[in-house]
């Protein structure tokens, strides 16, 4: 046996872990005595008709009846023409907001789940993703982080926190006197039925026939919409505070065209939920774990 192999014999075995984090968001959570123990995940696949709403046929709204943002367009011209779009509508597609949160909560649920088997304190450097299977009205959610506890300690089984951040930023957070409690996400789904001069000015047609400015005029019905969508997303994220903050929004806004000026807007804003638990407090600053001399 040479020496090598008989050092390597008395090396004390030490539990392994997996961790999502890069080299200095895993240094910087040893510094504030957190320590990585295992990446954890969860994951939902949600079926449901309410994507494929775009096949719905105009003229049956299945806002009818239900609470939420609605606003109501009506055509100025009178009778044209069978085609002539008389109407339009701007709606709150709430079938969809509420699949989707139901989608998220799941995954979120069965992260954190898989954090506590691990006796973490927290979810740091937290990632998600949703993703559509076209044609089947599926859409899957997955969420991933890195689960941590605090170092040379074993606490009691709870609810662990989680934030999307890590890194310095998280030792910012710390130190400014807050600590994290959840990742905060929030869905608003806004569909526009165009009415004749939405229709016609989405197409590139009547900007001198409704505006004396021949060369631009404003779409009234799409920036009604756009702006909905983000004073609702924005009103969802904040009933989930409960008088916390929101710190490091995020807000994500797409749009899927469908014809003649109908469109779907999609506002998703992520952000994470601290609590003030202490005046500003500088950190001790972090000693080297390797010397090169």
């Amino acid at each position: 046996m040479t020496a090598t192999d008989h050092d390597a014999t008395n090396v004390t075995p030490t539990s392994s872990f997996t961790s999502g984090l890069s080299v200095s968001d895993f240094a910087a959570c040893l510094s504030m005595g957190l320590e990585p123990v295992g990446l954890v995940q969860g994951f939902c696949a949600m079926q449901s008709n309410a994507y494929g709403v775009g096949a719905m046929q105009r003229g049956l709204s299945p806002y009818q009846g239900q609470s939420g943002y609605v606003e109501n367009y009506q055509c100025p011209h009178g009778m044209v023409a069978g085609e002539h779009r008389m109407w339009g509508q701007n709606y709150e597609q709430y079938w969809i907001e509420q699949t989707w949160s139901q989608g998220f909560s799941s995954a979120y649920t069965r992260m954190l789940e898989e954090a506590t088997s691990l006796g973490a304190v927290g979810v740091v450097g937290v990632i998600d993703t949703q993703s559509t299977l076209v044609g089947a009205g599926v859409i899957e959610f997955h969420l991933r982080g890195t689960a941590v506890r605090l170092t040379g300690l074993t606490t009691e089984s709870a609810t662990p926190w989680s934030t999307y951040l890590a890194g310095q930023r998280l030792v910012k957070v710390f130190e400014a006197g807050f600590t994290p409690v959840s990742v905060v996400a929030a869905v608003a789904s806004v569909r526009v039925w165009a009415y004749c001069i939405t229709e016609y000015l989405m197409g590139g047609s009547g900007v001198g026939v409704w505006s004396s400015n021949t060369s631009s005029v404003e779409i009234d019905q799409i920036v009604r919409a756009q702006s909905q969508s983000r004073s609702i997303v924005r009103s969802s994220a904040r009933s989930q505070l409960h008088g916390d903050v929101l710190q490091g929004v995020q807000l994500g806004v797409s749009q899927r065209e469908y014809e003649r000026g109908d469109i779907e807007i999609q506002s998703i804003l992520r952000g994470n939920r601290v609590r003030r638990f202490r005046d500003y407090q500088p950190l001790l600053s972090p000693e080297p774990t390797v010397r090169l001399s």
